[in-house]
């Protein structure tokens, strides 16, 4: 592994905190699930790492099942959001209580 194993962890886990730092603060739907995208990212990268650093093939299975599960989360979560915005005209989470 050309990057130390260290690295790629503190990249990943940085990932992880921007997105769930983006799930917390925006107050808006797209960008909610944005921030989901990249923690989902995040923990793939963290997976691929460990199957590196431990020459096993499955973390990059889990790896390529989570980029498949983020795929289809996305194209749900947009199909809700324009159902949200064609019932109230926003895309503000507040005005969903």
């Amino acid at each position: 592994m050309i990057v130390p194993y260290n690295h790629v962890l503190q990249l990943a886990g940085i990932l992880f905190l921007m997105g769930m730092f983006c799930v917390v603060t925006r107050r808006n739907l797209i960008m909610i699930l944005l921030g989901l995208e990249i923690m989902l990212n995040a923990g793939a990268i963290a997976f691929i790492a460990a199957a590196l650093r431990w020459q096993h093939l499955e973390g990059q299975a889990i790896a390529i099942f989570i980029l498949v599960i983020a795929a289809a989360e996305v194209s749900v979560g947009l199909a809700l959001v324009v159902c949200a915005y064609k019932r109230k005209g926003s895309v503000d989470p507040g005005a969903y209580n």
